[in-house]
Order: structure tokens, then C-alpha cells, then sequence
């Protein structure tokens, strides 16, 4: 069933708030999906530096030195600041993927989460409002996030499996549905040079659009292009370094609401989903057509 939220910050006076708004959404959707949640956060990037969110199964063994280790392995300073099972490692942009890479060999049981100059992800199994509390995500500022409560249907539940899926730099999914040609899609996606963490068919759907925008494609033009290429029933939510986009299937049985106001622009798979948020009373609310792509961006 899963749920999903979403919010896109036109107001910079909300920035502050991000975090607390995103976590009561989150919350609001646990009935949705109770065995994992994940929240993605996009701030506004530093110049010259990028975050690379990583998460270990035993962290006080994975992450004791490894701020010291990372940086005599790249030759430049690295800044980590530690949440429960995950880690933020700042580094300089240009050597991202020298970090990426020194990590496999540094810390192989580690796993990257996200890589970007503006987004951080945090995702474990547990209620959404444990998960919330486990990451103070309430505390946390930004531009825009989308997250997601996941009721597992076709793959075990872990924290790889969890919501969202980040396959490229500053992108990343979430979803509710499921996809009927995963298996094959994928396949093509590998011998064109993608590589997976899972057998998850959301990781799939991420995967295929990170493909498109690496080789030049539009945001709009890589969500319409799932309408095509991807076959099954999904509701996507797609973040991005400059906003976030959505699309539904051409049948569209996943539920989806939709809201707008002078200060935002808001997601939710039920409208219960955004009654928090500030001037919800005045905002336009919709429900987003099928096979119809509606992205935002600054």
C-alpha cells in the first residue's frame, strides 16, 4: 500500500520548518506502510562541497575512525557528523567519487545512501515516527523532501529496501505501486552501464530515471518517458537538486493528492497527509491526472 509526501519550498522563511513539516506528513502516512520509512532533504548546496549519506548495521565499529581514514585516502579533509546508523561525510565535490570509491574498500559493509551537493537520505525498518525521532528529522532545514512509509509486498523488509532510491547525484524516488517489467528493464539498465543494490523493482524505476536525465533528458522528459517504458502500477515522486516532479501511471488506481499555495507546493497519498501545513485552508487542491507529468523546479 505505501505512502508517500512530498514538499517543495517556494517561501524561504519555511526552510526552517522543512524538517518538522515533512516529519508530520510522515507520520500522518505510518498506517500506509509501518515496516520502514525514509525521508530525503535537499538544502541549499556549499560551494565547492558535496555529502555523501552513508548507513552501517553496526555503526560504532563502521564509523570510529572513519573520518580519518577517508581522508588519508583521498588526501584532503573530510567532516562527518553521525545519526544513529547513518553518517553525513562532507567532501570536496571534486572528489566525490574518489570518496565513493575509497569507501568500498575502506568500510565494505557500509552503504551509500545518497551523493550530492544538496541531498541527504535517512531510511531504516521501524515506524515512520521512530524512524522520525531516530534521525531528529524534525530538526532538520531545506528547500525540499520527499519521503515514504513502506508496507513491503514484494521484497523483504531491510533497510536497502526502504524508500527512496537514489541512483544518481542529487536524485533520487519514491513510489507506491508496483512494476510488472522490472526484471527486463533492469537487464537493460545494467548493460548500459547502471548498477543496483537490490532486487527492489522501485530501485529500477530510479535507476531508469536517473539513466535518462545522465544522458541529457529533461526531468519532464524522463518522467514521461516512464509512461511508456515502465509497465504497472505506480505513483513516482522524483527529487532533484532544483525540485521535485510527479507522475502516475495511465490507469492511475494509486491514490495521490496534490496542493499548492504562494509558499509551496505539496504531495501526499491522502489528503490527511498535508492538513498540517501552513494555509492548507487556502490552497489549491488536486488530484493529480494519470499518465501526467507535473514537475517544479528553481
Amino acid at each position: 500500500m505505501c505512502g508517500i509526501v512530498g514538499l517543495f519550498l517556494k517561501d524561504p522563511k519555511l526552510e526552517s520548518q522543512l524538517g518538522t513539516l515533512l516529519a508530520d506528513m510522515l507520520i500522518t502516512m505510518t498506517d500506509r506502510g509501518p515496516d520502514s520509512a525514509g525521508i530525503a532533504i535537499y538544502s541549499a548546496p556549499q560551494k565547492g562541497r558535496a555529502k555523501i549519506t552513508v548507513q552501517s548495521s553496526h555503526p560504532e565499529v563502521d564509523f570510529k575512525t572513519l573520518d580519518e581514514d577517508l581522508k588519508n585516502a583521498i588526501g584532503t579533509p573530510v567532516r562527518m557528523l553521525i545519526k544513529s546508523t547513518h553518517a553525513v561525510l562532507e567532501v570536496p565535490v571534486a572528489q566525490m567519487e574518489a570518496a565513493r570509491s575509497a569507501l568500498t574498500h575502506l568500510r565494505p559493509n557500509v552503504k551509500v545512501m545518497s551523493a550530492g551537493e544538496s541531498i541527504e537520505i535517512f531510511k531504516e525498518v521501524g515506524l515512520p515516527r521512530d524512524v522520525a525521532r531516530r534521525f531528529d528529522v524534525a530538526k532538520m532545514t531545506g528547500t525540499h523532501g520527499i519521503g515514504h512509509t513502506r508496507m513491503a509486498t514484494e521484497s523483504a523488509v531491510t533497510t536497502m529496501g526502504a524508500h527512496p532510491f537514489s541512483t544518481g547525484s542529487d536524485q533520487c524516488l519514491v513510489h507506491n505501486g508496483s512494476l510488472s517489467n522490472h526484471n527486463g528493464v533492469r537487464r537493460e539498465l545494467k548493460r548500459l552501464g547502471m548498477t543496483f543494490e537490490t532486487e527492489n523493482d522501485t530501485e529500477v524505476g530510479a535507476a531508469f530515471i536517473s539513466h535518462k536525465l545522465q544522458t541529457g533528458e529533461s526531468l519532464g522528459n524522463a518522467l514521461e518517458a516512464t509512461l511508456t517504458d515502465l509497465d504497472g502500477f505506480f505513483t513516482f515522486v522524483v527529487g532533484t537538486k532544483n525540485g521535485f516532479g510527479v507522475v502516475r501511471d495511465p490507469i492511475a488506481c494509486k491514490p495521490a493528492v496534490m496542493a499548492e499555495t504562494d509558499d509551496y507546493v505539496a504531495f501526499g497519498s491522502e489528503y490527511r497527509a498535508l492538513v498540517g501545513l501552513p494555509g492548507i485552508e487556502n490552497a489549491r487542491v488536486w488530484e493529480p491526472e494519470p499518465a501526467t507529468v507535473y514537475f517544479w523546479e528553481r
